[in-house]
């Protein structure tokens, strides 16, 4: 096993596209690391560059004390799984597990007792003989996985190989690769488009944005803390709602004036990020994930200063909670991320300037009874607010515009 790291590793196309730009990202020996972002951020180039499937233009890539720029893929000693699996469909599942450890020229005894070891973990035993049609997904992709396994090699990397299966049986693998990856401590660089694989999955996730590093941290941290306005909005389902928010002075203390609204800003808000004083009379980015959302009459000792009024435009009922889509007299704030992260999304409702009422989602508990075109009023747990400049999108915390933990 081996760690991996990137040393101002940058890849630029013959036409001048810059695909990755810089990065700096160590990934210890035994970690699973998680690159996650929206399609053409970079991540999977990155990967491919590991893999010895992209050169790099300039900058360091080490896997262990090794720099491995020019090595072949073959003599990298790193395992990678594809989103398409990429199976052999006229061998058995036995042959594709084994195929490679034949091409090497592997003892064929040595060979029977890996592949007998890797259909044990992954619970393909009674599949060995099947060719991969007769398979399922979730099959296939443990047949891709036991391919992997079998090299023993310093590092695993994954190519959203999660990607082609159903919702429900994605939400079973990503726990298998996850447990899986625990057992054999195998370095694993993991690539997906999907945030809640990369925030269940990762030891760490590095979140990437137009080739460039935007933050790497534990996922808690960047559910918490994410260092700019474009993870905030990332990291999240769904995503944090963003209001345009003016900062003020009332009756001593500081105040997030949102439209004919404003929210008190105190007590445990403050001490978690003490720059907001440097905004008083500035207009900032204020974000609120759904989750710190609650109808009020569900949590009616919340102050009389802690509230948000509006009408509810949609109500879906997801059985243990109820997402709430809710029009308030605030603007939303229009900024270059918030544009990129809609777009990503595939939303065509993207803010803009002159609108003068925004659109959030709660994530109210079941027993809510608001309904579509009632009014409702919403109790803000201000604990959890984010808070960006407007300018830079850096995080708000410790000094005017620093970064949040990476």
């Amino acid at each position: 096993m081996a760690g991996v790291s990137f040393e101002g590793v940058t890849k630029t196309y013959a036409d001048g596209t810059t695909a990755v730009n810089g990065l700096d990202l160590g990934i210890e020996d035994g970690e699973f690391m998680v690159l996650v972002g929206p399609s053409g951020c970079g991540k999977t180039t990155a990967l491919r560059m590991v893999a010895g499937l992209e050169d790099i233009s300039r900058g360091v890539l080490k896997i262990g004390d090794r720099v491995v720029n020019h090595v072949p893929s073959r003599d990298r000693d790193i395992a990678m799984v594809f989103q398409s699996y990429a199976l052999y469909p006229h061998l058995s599942v036995y042959d594709n597990i084994a195929f490679g450890l034949k091409i090497k020229k592997v003892p064929k005894e040595e060979i029977e007792k890996r592949v007998q070891n890797a259909a044990r973990v992954l619970d393909l035993e009674p599949y060995l003989k099947r060719k991969p049609r007769a398979l399922s997904g979730g099959q296939r992709q443990r047949v891709a996985m036991g391919r992997a396994i079998v090299r023993e090699p310093a590092a695993f990397l994954m190519d959203e190989p999660l990607s082609n299966l159903d919702a429900k049986l994605r939400v079973q693998m990503r726990a298998e690769i996850a447990g899986l990856q625990r057992d054999l401590g195998v370095t694993t660089i993991y690539v997906t488009h999907d945030q809640v694989e990369a925030m269940t999955m990762g030891d760490r996730v590095a979140v990437m944005r137009k080739g460039e590093l935007q933050q790497v941290a534990d996922p808690q941290t960047l559910y918490d803390r994410p260092v700019n306005l474009f993870v905030g909005g990332f990291i999240g389902s769904p995503a944090m709602n963003m209001l345009e928010a003016t900062l003020m002075r009332r009756n001593g203390d500081l105040v997030a004036k949102l439209g004919s609204q404003e929210i008190a800003l105190k007590g445990e808000t403050l001490e978690q990020r003490p720059a907001l004083r440097n905004y008083e009379g500035q207009t900032v980015v204020l974000g609120v994930r759904p989750e710190d959302l609650e109808d009020l009459t569900l949590a009616p000792e919340t102050d009389a200063d802690h509230r948000l009024r509006g009408t509810v435009q949609l109500t879906e009922a997801l059985g243990s909670e109820i997402m709430v889509h809710f029009v308030t007299d605030a603007k939303p704030a229009v900024t270059e991320e918030v544009r990129e992260l809609a777009e990503d999304t595939g939303d065509d409702r993207t803010p803009q300037p002159h609108d003068t009422h925004a659109t959030l989602v709660g994530r109210f508990g079941a027993r809510s009874r608001v309904r579509k075109d009632g009014d409702v009023e919403v109790a803000v747990d201000t604990r959890a607010l984010h808070f960006f400049d407007p300018q830079t999108g850096m995080g708000i915390y410790d000094g005017k515009g620093t970064k949040g933990a990476s």
